[in-house]
């Protein structure tokens, strides 16, 4: 009777197991969809000449990524190497393999954001080489902080307030970081030429509507792989993350629409800044708390890539700091608010503690950022020359356009 037992038991385990790494299968190759949302993304919102290179960065981009994260960055965020044989590997199921599967997709995002920010004058190996060190170092510096309790920053924050830093699936670990990664760069590399005429700024439109919108509802479909799935097992799988998800997308939309005067650029972005805003507290708060964390999000950015790009200097072409690095920020202390038993959450955070680690983050991305594409612009250059940029990127780096002339 044992022994049918122990077999009953361990047909049992093997399901589970099975189960498992095919639900983080299905979420990885979600998430990695979500990487041709980025790709059209940039293709729609820059201009014609661009969008051979805004395809082939965000690609090119993955693949330095998944060396990066092999070889270097999921070493130093959870302590874990591949240097053993392969049945060793695909034990279990192989579940840890594809957990790392699922982990360099949203690694890999990192660079997806940047790529939005730095379009039309950026060089293209220079900025590999710095996909390169984010990916591998500066990104899971702060993953391991605080998705694997590196440096006991963690143990701090709950010997001290009682809970941790909590970041569900991201606004501020994946979203936080890419964006004020980004800013950095952005600001590195300066306005793009003709931005300024005669004193005022000059906004250059969309090339294709039609692609930006491919690749916001491309986005906004494979999140729900990036949000729901950063459960990584069916045991962990919950609704409440997907309703809230699925509000604070709402919300985001509708704000955007309101404050944007109904442009097309805002509303297809409006949802991407709800979904970054609730990562964070997707499964803690109530859906109405979601919903006003994602309209928040999609109000701030709004004013705010109208202010950059009308009031400043910071040439953010896809918007990617107000869109990842605010509303990522946002999200990190809106779980702290709405994810409170008070307010309709389930409790067990610190908006202190939310503040704090989201602070941290944001210092960790800037001095990342600022000492990765420092070094490079001093050392070869991030920027294309004046004649590369006025040809455009295709062209210049590419040696082809997006559409046939003849």
């Amino acid at each position: 009777m044992s022994i049918e037992v122990s077999q009953v038991h361990g047909a049992v385990q093997t399901l589970t197991q099975s189960s498992d790494t095919l639900f983080l299968l299905l979420g990885a190759i979600m998430v990695f969809l979500m990487h041709a949302g980025f790709a059209f993304l940039e293709v729609g919102t820059v201009r014609h000449k661009n969008q051979v290179n805004a395809l082939v960065k965000i690609l090119a981009d993955f693949g330095i990524s998944s060396l990066a994260y092999f070889f270097i960055g999921y070493t130093v965020a959870y302590g874990a190497n591949f240097f053993s044989d392969a049945e060793t590997l695909s034990q279990g199921n192989g579940y840890e393999l594809v957990k790392f599967f699922f982990l360099l997709t949203f690694a890999a995002a990192i660079p997806a954001i940047v790529s939005g920010g730095i379009a039309e004058r950026a060089r293209f190996y220079p900025i590999l080489v710095a996909t390169f060190f984010t990916v591998g170092l500066v990104y899971p510096l702060f993953e391991g902080i605080i998705w694997n309790g590196n440096f006991g920053v963690q143990a701090w924050f709950e010997s001290s307030f009682g809970v941790g830093f909590h970041d569900f699936a991201g606004s501020v670990v994946v979203h936080g970081v890419g964006g004020w990664i980004a800013l950095v760069a952005v600001i590195f590399l300066g306005m793009r030429n003709g931005r300024v005429r005669a004193g005022k700024h000059t906004n250059f439109a969309p090339s294709n509507i039609p692609f930006l919108a491919l690749g916001a509802w491309i986005l906004s479909v494979g999140w729900f792989g990036f949000n729901v799935m950063s459960a990584q097992t069916l045991e962990g799988i919950s609704g409440l993350v997907a309703m809230n998800s699925l509000m604070a997308m709402a919300g985001g939309i509708v704000a955007s629409m309101i404050a944007g005067r109904n442009d097309p650029g805002f509303i297809h972005n409006g949802p991407l800044a709800g979904l970054v805003a609730i990562c964070a507290g997707s499964d803690l708060m109530h859906p109405i708390g979601a919903l006003i964390t994602g309209a928040i999000a999609g109000t701030l950015f709004v004013y705010l890539f109208t202010y950059l790009q009308n009031k400043t200097r910071i040439d953010d072409v896809l918007g990617v700091w107000p869109l990842h690095g605010i509303c990522g920020a946002w999200g990190g202390i809106a779980a702290g608010i709405f994810g409170q038993s008070a307010l309709g959450g389930l409790g067990g955070v610190s908006l202190t503690v939310q503040i704090l680690g989201t602070l941290l983050g944001i210092s960790i991305a800037v001095l990342g950022g600022l000492v990765v594409y420092g070094a490079i612009n001093a050392v070869s250059g991030l920027r294309l020359s004046q004649e590369d940029e006025f040809n455009g990127a295709d062209l210049s780096i590419h040696r082809i356009s997006s559409t046939n002339e003849d």
